[in-house]
C-alpha cells in the first residue's frame, strides 16, 4: 500500500542564456532518479510533471558513472530507472497536476540541472503549486539548481529574472517584494561551483549565479563546501546544494514524509 505520493517537477529548458548566446542545459540525472528511486523504495508514488508535459532533457555533463560514486552497476541502474520506469515516463503537466488536486500530494521535489534558471523559476504554475506546499506546510525539497525555482513564487517572477540578467541586483531586490520564502534559510549551487561549470562545460559566464538570485529575493544562505553533501532544513523546506547532496536530500525527505505520518491527525484533519 502506497504511502502517498509526492510531485516531482522538472524542467523543458534544453539551453540557457549566457554571455555571447546560450549554452546546452536539462536535468540532472542522478539528482533526478536517485530521490525518485528511494521515495519508491520508501512506499511512496513519484509523479513527474512539466510545464508543456514533455520528458525532461536531461543535461549530458550528468550522464557520467562519476555522479554516481564511479558506480557502474549504480550508473546502469539509474538509466534504467530512467529509461522504464513508470514514473519516470508518465509525464504530466503542471496544469493537470494542480486541476487534478495539489491535496493528493504531500510533498514537492525539484532537482536541479541548471534548466530550472530558464523556465520553472519564472513559471506561473510553479508558483500555485509552491504556494500551495508553503500554505500547507507540506514538504517542499529542491536540490542543486533546482531552489531557484522557488523564485517563481515571486508576485513579479518574470520582472525578477529580467533584472537578474539586467545585472540590476537593486531592481530584482524591489520586484521580489512579496516572496513567501523571504528569511527562510536555504542552500543551492555556490558560486564558485557555477564557476566551474563555466569554464569546464558551458565555456562561457552565465549572467547571475544561483546564491545571488536567492539572496536577492530574501533567502538567508547556508552555503557548505564546495562539490560536499550539504543539506538545510527550514521549517517545509528542504535544499540540497549540489549533486553529491542527492542520497542525503532523499533521506531528509523521506525522514520528514515518514516522521509526518507517524503523527496523530489533528482535530478535523484527514489522517
Amino acid at each position: 500500500m502506497s504511502k502517498g505520493k509526492v510531485l516531482f517537477v522538472g524542467s523543458n529548458a534544453t539551453r540557457i542564456e549566457v554571455h555571447g548566446g546560450t549554452g546546452p542545459t536539462g536535468n540532472y540525472l542522478n539528482e533526478t532518479v536517485v530521490p525518485a528511486m528511494a521515495l519508491i523504495d520508501a512506499g511512496y508514488d513519484v509523479v513527474l510533471a512539466t510545464p508543456n508535459g514533455t520528458k525532461p532533457h536531461i543535461d549530458e555533463a550528468s550522464d557520467a558513472p562519476m555522479h554516481f560514486g564511479n558506480d557502474k552497476a549504480a550508473y546502469q541502474k539509474a538509466k534504467d530507472f530512467w529509461a522504464t520506469s513508470p514514473a519516470m515516463n508518465q509525464v504530466r503537466t503542471l496544469g493537470a497536476v494542480i486541476e487534478e488536486g495539489l491535496d493528493n500530494y504531500k510533498a514537492v521535489f525539484v532537482p536541479g540541472g541548471q534548466a530550472p534558471m530558464v523556465d520553472l523559476m519564472q513559471d506561473a504554475k510553479m508558483a500555485e503549486i509552491l504556494r500551495h506546499f508553503h500554505e500547507c506546510a507540506k514538504p517542499t525539497a529542491l536540490l542543486c539548481h533546482g531552489p531557484i525555482a522557488l523564485c517563481a513564487a515571486i508576485p513579479k517572477a518574470r520582472e525578477f529574472r529580467a533584472a537578474l540578467i539586467a545585472g540590476d541586483d537593486a531592481k530584482a531586490k524591489e520586484m521580489a517584494e512579496g516572496w513567501p520564502y523571504a528569511g527562510y534559510a536555504m542552500t543551492i549551487f555556490t558560486a564558485s561551483e557555477e564557476k566551474w561549470v563555466e569554464n569546464e562545460i558551458l565555456h562561457a559566464k552565465m549572467y547571475f549565479n544561483p546564491p545571488q538570485a536567492l539572496t536577492d529575493a530574501g533567502g538567508k544562505m547556508d552555503l557548505g563546501k564546495d562539490f560536499e553533501p550539504h543539506v538545510v532544513v527550514d521549517r517545509e523546506l528542504i535544499t540540497g546544494q549540489n549533486p553529491r547532496s542527492d542520497h542525503p536530500i532523499a533521506a531528509k525527505l523521506i525522514a520528514t514524509l515518514d516522521s509526518a505520518s507517524a503523527q496523530p491527525a489533528k482535530k478535523g484533519q484527514a489522517a
